[in-house]
């Protein structure tokens, strides 16, 4: 991720420094941009002089002390707060007053970072999706301490790299990752249930992936998607989500997650996740039942929906940047409060409701403001702007 980052600086014309405390990974950092710009210029995306100015504004920092010259910091190392309180103090005492200080944390509290410092003012999140070279999208998240101007400085240089930044609440998972949670965590409980006929195993798994994007939309199935984002990851992210959220249930994660962490079962990158990647394995018939599809789609979207209509509820961001973060963060067909009002607020509440009569758990309680909308007949777009959508 963080030469990734680097490679986006870079490339829109920052003179950019990597550090690493392997000094090596440094030097291969850049050595592995180069060899990918040089993919892009032979695919005709970059000019051989546009590959080599980029190049040129790289180099590998050998200590912390050669970025006391810098104006915007991003840290990208392991998600552990001691770890990185410790970078961000040890960075306060290297670099000048006006320079500022960013994270890269996907789940962790920006407000607990930051209160290292004397500065917190000067510190924020600036969470960027993997691979930051390709995803558009930019989480900015404000400590309780950061100044509104840090917030402007940062916004300006993410859309001068081309991206989409949006701004999130200081809370856990900010909006992607916060969201998101039921796309994984519901799709794993139905594979787990006797459900509508389901069966265990990669049967299952494929079903349920066919469901999501045959009938959804969605580029890839959520056991697609955990392999490939690593199931390392996605285990830990949903962990910290859920004991930062007081243990609700309704973010929880699965004793299935667990034993494929448990087992070192992470994905592609270790061969075997949910599917087994190993050369010659059988790739898994789905069951393409779309009345059984549809069912299994409704459930997650239900979900999904609900999680969004919270998210806006509790003011963890705006409507416009709650859909902007799930279409250019993680590839959603379209934003979710947009797809609730197409399907109707009292379709997704009379399905919640129906889920927590079936389960009588917390896990399945509809966001009040759904509710609200219900009773008000309200939606979150006017008519003139789905006209507009629609021309």
């Amino acid at each position: 991720m963080g030469s990734g980052i680097a490679h986006v600086a870079a490339a829109a014309g920052h003179s950019t420094l990597i550090y690493d405390s392997n000094q090596a990974a440094a030097g291969k950092a850049i050595e592995s941009i180069g060899k990918i710009s040089a993919r892009s210029v032979e695919k005709g995306k970059v000019s051989q002089e546009e590959s080599d100015g980029m190049i040129a504004r790289l180099s590998a920092a050998k200590s912390l002390n050669d970025l006391s010259g810098c104006d915007l910091i991003i840290e990208a190392i392991v998600e552990n707060l001691e770890i990185k309180q410790k970078i961000f103090s040890d960075l306060e005492k290297i670099v000048k007053p006006e320079c500022i200080l960013a994270s890269n944390t996907s789940s962790l509290s920006v407000t607990s970072i930051a209160s290292i410092c004397k500065h917190s003012e000067r510190v924020a999140g600036m969470h960027f999706f993997n691979p930051a070279t390709l995803m558009p999208l930019v989480e900015i998240v404000p400590g309780i301490q950061t100044h509104s101007e840090t917030v402007r400085i940062i916004r300006d240089y993410t859309i001068q790299w081309g991206k989409s930044p949006v701004v999130a609440k200081d809370t856990p998972g900010f909006i992607v990752n916060r969201i998101a949670r039921p796309f994984y965590g519901e799709s794993i409980r139905i594979l787990e249930e006797q459900w509508k006929g389901i069966p265990s195993g990669e049967i299952g798994m494929a079903t349920i992936d066919w469901a999501i994007k045959e009938l959804g939309g969605f580029r890839m199935g959520p056991f697609e998607l955990m392999d490939l984002i690593g199931n390392d990851i996605n285990y830990t992210v949903t962990e910290t989500v859920w004991k930062q959220m007081y243990f609700d249930s309704r973010y929880r994660p699965s004793i299935t997650q667990k034993r494929l962490f448990e087992a070192g079962r992470f994905g592609k990158k270790s061969g075997r996740g949910y599917y087994n990647y190993a050369e010659g394995a059988v790739i898994p018939e789905p069951i393409r039942d779309r009345e059984l599809g549809g069912q299994i789609f409704s459930r997650v979207l239900t979900l999904l929906i609900n999680e969004a209509v919270d998210a806006y509820y509790l003011h963890i961001a705006t409507r416009d940047d709650i859909d902007l973060a799930m279409t250019k963060g993680v590839n959603y067909p379209k934003g979710l409060l947009r797809w609730c009002d197409e399907l109707g607020a009292d379709v997704i509440l009379g399905n919640l409701n129906s889920l927590r009569i079936d389960y009588a758990e917390e896990r399945y309680r509809p966001s009040p403001l759904l509710q609200r909308m219900v009773k008000e007949n309200s939606k979150f777009y006017k008519a003139e702007e789905w006209h507009h959508l629609k021309n």
